[in-house]
């Protein structure tokens, strides 16, 4: 019987997947000693090398996105993990991904990160949790972990069941939250899992010979769901999520043999594909992949949907079709209210999904990740309190990814102010102090402007060496970092119309300069900038060529500022305080000696490939 070790912490993430790292490194940078938890030998959950979804959210993969006009794509930690992935990772490797997670938990000083660790347990006492227990049995060991916050981010919430927190499965009816596009009555079905596959074309035919116990299909079967001859467009790379089953089961307690179940479907989809459904005559090659073959698949199934806790709020349809203004707002979403079939595969007379798009951007509150029964234990992720409808749009992984860094980022301001997680919402000083930490840390909240009584950049006057009309020097002062006054962009008149950066004329060329000048002398001992980085467009670790093409990927993204200078002003005389080469990063931070200072200039020397320099916002901290 193994020993209990004993952990103090401030803050235990139980879940690695892209939630639950956002979640952990966002409350170790604010100084929390922060322990993720993870059961598996890889970070990302469904991102990961086990499973190879690639990470979507409030952009619609690109389809919402228009330069200048509507910038969905997430901010923050997860845009920092995208940028540093495009440059680092240019031959997409799954395992690249892994190992880029990995170094970020790894160089957090105040992060703990222990995989190959389940949570199996927790201690509760007066309506809070004192400890998660946790075990690792490849070294056979066993933890009581304790914290003043949890934040349960497992996806089939294990923390929050171990610890007797409220939840529910399955689909609601119509009448209860009055939504328009739940089932006319409730039901214990649920969103099925993904077994995915890549597959690599080689210079002469590769035959498969499928295993006795594939399933079969006919063309009849597959006729809703692509799997045509791989063209120009479209090829055999990157495996079906469509290959779904398991949603009128159990996905927890029947896992196994979901898993099983989709081995036997993906491998008979494939075999479909290479040979043709049965009485195909050999070698007639119906789908035109003769010389395709399976370069991996998953024994990990994807799983959408189990749990879902209840919190203070219930995310409702309502809430984002309205786009509802919510006061304590810690993310956004935006992907296609994207229902499927609980049956997967063997619903052959309905489409594979049902997505209806969500007119514009939509608020993800606090309370939605705050449980209802249990005080300090919140949710990120695709557990977080919510309908299955409203599900159906929060769980695509960027969201999740954003909806961690708020729970992170609120978790440390609970537990440095010593306030209990099921009183932030309610505390309007708390919630202004937290959604102010989290714009500075370029995570987007809807119509919410930088208000920092400590940021010296909103004191001073900016002026450039030159502009684009749109692009005034003022513009890094307006509090907001991107554009968002499209047409399903920010609802009503939380789109403030602009650009919202500095854009230097391209006529003048490069070198271009933007400055703050203030009318006493500061010391500021931190600058801090928010680039342009192209959110218009699609960024994400994809295996689908075709997804990858609509991408700048393989370099940095042609609008961030690859090479500049730093420069300072005392009095008439100018100084390089920072030089900075080679950046592929949209928030850039640079520490400062504190001396007296009247300006503050930014040279910009190069991009990653765009005729002039764009700046979204510089702030300037004492």
């Amino acid at each position: 019987m193994a020993k209990m070790q004993t952990i103090d912490a401030d803050f235990v993430v139980a879940g690695g997947g892209m939630a639950g790292v956002c979640a952990a490194l966002a409350a170790a940078r604010r100084g929390l000693r922060t322990v993720l938890i993870q059961d598996r030998s890889v970070l990302g959950g469904n991102a990961s090398s086990e499973v190879r979804m690639h990470v979507v959210g409030a952009d619609a993969c690109g389809g919402r996105g228009r330069e200048l006009a509507v910038e969905a794509r997430e901010g923050g930690i997860i845009e920092e993990i995208r940028l540093e992935t495009a440059v680092r990772n240019a031959q997409r490797s799954p395992s690249m991904l892994d190992l880029i997670l990995y170094e970020k938990c790894r160089a957090e000083p105040n992060l703990t990160l222990m995989l190959n660790t389940t949570v199996v347990g927790a201690e509760v006492a007066d309506g809070l949790i004192t400890a998660a227990i946790a075990e690792r049995q490849s070294t056979e060991d066993r933890y009581r972990i304790s914290a003043k916050v949890f934040v349960d981010c497992t996806g089939d919430g294990r923390l929050g069941a171990e610890a007797g927190a409220p939840f529910r499965r399955g689909r609601e009816g119509k009448e209860e939250f009055a939504e328009s596009l739940a089932q006319d009555k409730a039901d214990k079905f649920s969103l099925g899992s993904t077994l995915l596959f890549t597959a690599r074309k080689h210079d002469g035919p590769m035959p498969f010979t499928a295993p006795t116990w594939v399933r079969t299909f006919t063309e009849n079967d597959l006729r809703f769901r692509y799997h045509g001859t791989p063209g120009a467009d479209r090829g055999l790379e990157y495996g079906y999520w469509w290959v779904e089953w398991g949603g009128t089961l159990d996905t927890i307690k029947d896992n196994e043999r979901i898993r099983d179940d989709l081995l036997a479907i993906m491998l008979g989809v494939w075999n479909h594909i290479k040979n043709g459904p049965p009485g195909t005559p050999p070698g007639s090659d119906p789908h035109g992949a003769a010389n395709w073959a399976l370069e991996w698949f998953g024994f990990l199934p994807g799983k959408r949907e189990s749990r879902r806790f209840l919190g203070q709020h219930v995310l409702s349809e309502n809430d984002l079709m309205e786009s509802r203004p919510l006061a304590d707002a810690i993310a956004f979403g935006g992907w296609p209210i994207d229902t499927h079939p609980p049956q997967g595969i063997d619903a052959i007379d309905e489409h594979p999904c049902d997505q209806r798009s969500v007119p514009h951007l939509f608020d993800i509150p606090l309370r939605a990740c705050v449980s209802r029964g249990v005080g300090n234990l919140m949710f990120a992720g695709r557990n977080i309190s919510a309908t299955h409808v409203a599900f159906a749009s929060t769980r695509v992984m960027a969201t999740c990814a954003v909806i961690g860094q708020g729970v992170g980022t609120s978790a440390a301001h609970a537990a440095r102010h010593n306030i209990a997680p099921d009183h932030l919402a309610a505390d309007a000083t708390a919630m202004h102090a937290i959604q102010q930490l989290l714009l500075r840390d370029d995570a987007y909240l809807i119509g919410l402007k930088n208000q920092d009584p400590l940021d010296l950049a909103r004191q001073a006057r900016a002026s450039a060496s030159g502009s684009r009309p749109d692009g005034q020097p003022d513009n890094i002062l307006t509090g907001q970092t991107r554009a968002v006054h499209g047409p399903d962009g920010a609802a009503g008149d939380r789109a403030v119309p602009g650009s919202h950066r500095w854009m230097s004329d391209p006529a003048a060329g490069l070198p271009a300069w933007l400055e703050l000048a203030w009318p006493t002398p500061v010391r500021p001992r931190r600058v801090q900038f928010i680039f342009d980085s192209g959110l218009h467009r699609p960024l994400t670790l994809t295996h689908s060529d075709s997804y990858a093409a609509a991408m700048k990927w393989g370099q940095g993204q042609p609008e961030l500022l690859r090479d500049y200078d730093v420069e300072v002003r005392s009095g008439s005389a100018w100084r390089t305080a920072v030089t900075a080469r080679d950046n592929i990063l949209r928030r850039c931070v640079h520490e400062l000696d504190g001396k007296a200072i009247d300006a503050l200039r930014i040279v910009a020397r190069a991009t990653h490939g765009l005729d002039h320099a764009r700046v979204c916002e510089v702030r300037v901290y004492e």
